[in-house]
């Protein structure tokens, strides 16, 4: 086992040693935010069976979801102004200064703010972007991301589905969510979490109303209670539209001429079977642990004959679906198909 005691260590050599490891620490994340562009651009994490960059770095490469968000942030950045990777393998830029100047690059701008840059501490980079991107010294309860920063992503919304951009929407309100309380639940205390949440006029009127109906069964200061009570509702409407979960389910299917159609029925049953999770196993056995944006999949698809039955019916995220279908008609013909579905429809 390697010994870290530097007590026997001089002096001279404990600096020059430092100055070593930090040199071979800036090519390391020059070189690590390099693959992490490759995986992210070739969708690898997919492969691996992820449904995102996050969850892949997260729970493959044990980051934290702060730390995954930033490298990710400064690997799109970095692969958008491939200047980066030698300004960081030769310590003239740091990993925050990347997310710090992500949000205001342009190719126009680029090489300037990244001379502007070098060299400069986290405090003297917010000065020069203060100063250059001038803000108004009224701080927003809500930042409003404009649509045309999902380019950010790479610009390559072609080949990045719906997971890029709900990922970039992430990674755009990272330090809006990091400056909040508590905008996720916190563990407090053994089974016990806070959550702190502010609310519109409209579910403030809601609630009360609600604290009202229920004032015999509910002490009127018990949130806990009553946010529980509205929970249980919402999750026997969610089963309900999910996978058409019943009481009485009917005896006698309902007949659909769409080919797409999915009898609850066999809805029921594949997400008993699935349990909830997407299906989709990496060549490694690793199953994806994604539960949300969970979708039906015809294990053979439609346009090729594929039925609805419960042994040709499986869950897949919205990423490995789609990932999928690439994978059998290609990523240009999915592109098109996914620009098609948003344009709007021809007036009758």
């Amino acid at each position: 086992m390697k010994d870290y005691s530097l007590d026997k260590i001089r002096d001279t050599v404990v600096l020059r040693n430092t100055d070593e490891l930090i040199a071979r620490d800036c090519l390391t994340t020059a070189e690590l935010l390099a693959h992490v562009a490759a995986v992210d651009e070739r969708k690898l994490y997919l492969m691996a069976a992820f449904p995102s960059m996050v969850a892949w770095c997260c729970s493959k490469l044990r980051m934290t979801r702060a730390a995954a968000f930033r490298r990710i942030q400064a690997a799109r950045t970095a692969r958008q102004y491939p200047a980066m990777f030698p300004a960081l393998a030769e310590g003239r830029l740091h990993l925050t200064a990347v997310c710090m100047l992500a949000p205001h690059l342009s190719a126009a701008n680029a090489a300037e703010l990244l001379a502007a840059a070098a060299g400069r501490t986290a405090e003297e980079i917010e000065a020069m972007l203060a100063a250059r991107f001038p803000r108004t010294e009224l701080l927003p309860l809500v930042e409003a991301i404009p649509s045309s920063r999902r380019d950010f992503d790479n610009g390559l919304t072609s080949t990045h589905g719906g997971e890029a951009r709900d990922e970039f929407r992430q990674l755009a309100l990272t330090r809006v969510v990091e400056a909040s309380p508590a905008a996720n639940p916190t563990p407090i205390a053994h089974q016990r979490f806070a959550l702190h949440v502010s609310i519109g006029q409209g579910a403030h009127d809601k609630l009360r109303y609600s604290q009202e109906l229920f004032s015999h069964q509910i002490r009127q200061g018990d949130l806990e209670a009553m946010f529980e009570l509205a929970l249980d509702q919402l999750i026997v409407v969610g089963e309900k539209r999910k996978f058409a979960a019943s009481d009485r389910p009917q005896r006698v299917a309902c007949k659909s001429t769409n080919p797409r159609h999915i009898p609850n029925r066999v809805k029921r049953e594949v997400w008993k079977r699935d349990g909830g999770q997407c299906t989709f196993v990496s060549d490694s056995g690793h199953r994806c642990e994604a539960r949300t944006l969970i979708e039906y999949d015809h294990v053979e698809e439609v346009a090729r004959g594929g039925r609805a039955t419960v042994a040709r019916i499986r869950l897949r995220c919205r990423a490995h679906n789609q990932f999928t279908a690439e994978q059998t008609f290609g990523r240009e013909f999915m592109a098109n198909k996914r620009e098609e579905a948003r344009l709007p429809l021809p007036a009758a």
